[in-house]
C-alpha cells in the first residue's frame, strides 16, 4: 500500500517515517515543497537522510494516488493539505490539531465526506492499553460515578525545534492550542463524546525564556477547567514547563476521582531511572509501549479495509472547540459557554 507523508514541518513527522520506511508492506513517500532548502531538518534533507523517497511538490505525491495520506504540516496548513488529499481519493491522518479554527475543521470533514474517505486525527495516546484498562474501570459500574479528572500534559517547548510553534499565524496559538488537545480527546473517549458546558483559562508566558525569541508571542503555560452537565468537573494543565535539560521531552497523566476510587493513569511511567555520564544529566528510560505505532497501525488498517478510522475528524472537532472555548475566555476573563450540538 502506497503511504504519503505530506509536509515535514511538525516535530511527530520524523518519527512516522522511520516507523513506515522499513515496513514491507507499505511503499513509502514524502513531500515538503514548503521547506527552507537550506534546513536539514526537513525537506529533501530529512527525507535522504531516512532513505525515503522524496518528491518536489504535493501534487506530485498525490499524482502517484497513495491510499492513505498523512499530514504533518504547520497547524493552519492542515485544512488544504486534507482537502487535497481527499479529492485524490486517500484516506487521511492529520497531525492534532485538526485544524485552528471551527471553519477550517467543518470544511475538512466536509471534504472527507465528500470523497467518501476517513479522515483521522493523530491522538495516540487513546491507544494505550493502559487507557483501555482504565476506561474499561470507569465504564463496567465498578468504581461508581467519576467526579472529577485532572489531566497533566507537559513539555519542553516545541518551538526549541520548531519555531513555527510560537507563531501564532502557523499555529494558532502556544501551549493551550498545542497541549490542550490529547487530554480533552480522553475525556472525549471516557464520556462518550459528551461535552463541557463551559470552559474557563488562564495562561502565562513566565515559562518562556526571555533569552530566548524563538518561544515568545505565546502563551508558555495554561490550566483549563471544564464544567459537564453531570456534574463532572475536569481540569488541563498544558503548560510547556519541561527545561531542555529535563530526562524526558514531555509527559501526559489522569487522576480520576470517582464515587469508590481515585485512579492514576501515567502514559509514559519510567521504568528505570538513572544518571547519563555522557551528557551530565538524569536518564530515564520510558515505557516500551509505542503509541505513534500503535495509532499508524490503527490509521493503516483502516486505510487498507475502507472502515472508518477513529478517532475521526468530529473527535478532533469537539477538542478543538474545547481549545477554542479556552482561547476566548482568556480574552473576556470568563467562563466561555460551548453551545450544544446535535
Amino acid at each position: 500500500m502506497k503511504v504519503a507523508v505530506l509536509s515535514l514541518a511538525h516535530v511527530h513527522a520524523a518519527t512516522y517515517l522511520r516507523l513506515l520506511r522499513d515496513r514491507s508492506d507499505i511503499e513509502l513517500i514524502t513531500a515538503d515543497p514548503d521547506a527552507d532548502p537550506e534546513d536539514p531538518s526537513r525537506g529533501k534533507a530529512l527525507a535522504d537522510a531516512l532513505g525515503v523517497s522524496y518528491r518536489s511538490s504535493y501534487e506530485a505525491a498525490l499524482a502517484e494516488q497513495p491510499r492513505a495520506v498523512i499530514i504533518t504540516s504547520e497547524n493552519t496548513r492542515h485544512r488544504p493539505l486534507v482537502e487535497m488529499a481527499a479529492a485524490a481519493g486517500a484516506h487521511i491522518l492529520c497531525e492534532k490539531p485538526l485544524a485552528t479554527t471551527e471553519p477550517d475543521a467543518l470544511a475538512m470533514i466536509e471534504a472527507c465526506e465528500k470523497a467518501h474517505v476517513s479522515l483521522m486525527t493523530a491522538y495516540p495516546v487513546r491507544f494505550h492499553p493502559a487507557f483501555a484498562s482504565l476506561r474499561h474501570s470507569l465504564t463496567d459500574g465498578s468504581l461508581g460515578r467519576l467526579l472529577s479528572v485532572h489531566g497533566v500534559n507537559n513539555s519542553s517547548p516545541p518551538a526549541l525545534e520548531r519555531s513555527w510553534f510560537a507563531d501564532p499565524v502557523l499555529s494558532g496559538g502556544g501551549a493551550v492550542m498545542d497541549h490542550t488537545v490529547h487530554i480533552a480527546d480522553l475525556l472525549d473517549v471516557l464520556l462518550d463524546g459528551e461535552q463541557p458546558t463551559h470552559v474557563y483559562a488562564v495562561a502565562n508566558d513566565h515559562l518562556s525564556p526571555a533569552h530566548d525569541e524563538a518561544v515568545q508571542g505565546v502563551e508558555s503555560a495554561g490550566l483549563i477547567t471544564m464544567t459537564y452537565p453531570g456534574g463532572l468537573v475536569a481540569t488541563i494543565d498544558c503548560s510547556w514547563s519541561h527545561p531542555a535539560t529535563h530526562p524526558t521531552w514531555g509527559g501526559l497523566s489522569l487522576t480520576c476521582v470517582t464515587e469508590r476510587a481515585q485512579v492514576e493513569f501515567d502514559a509514559f511511567p519510567p521504568l528505570l531511572t538513572g544518571y547519563d555520564t555522557t551528557h551530565s544529566t538524569p536518564r530515564w528510560e520510558p515505557t516500551a509501549v509505542d503509541l505513534d505505532a500503535a495509532m499508524l497501525n490503527s490509521f493503516l488498517t483502516a486505510a487498507r479495509t475502507g472502515q472508518r478510522a477513529h478517532p475521526d475528524g468530529y473527535a478532533g472537532l469537539r477538542t478543538l472547540r474545547i481549545v477554542l472555548a479556552a482561547y476566548e475566555s482568556l480574552v473576556t476573563g470568563q467562563p466561555s459557554a460551548i453551545p450544544k450540538t446535535a
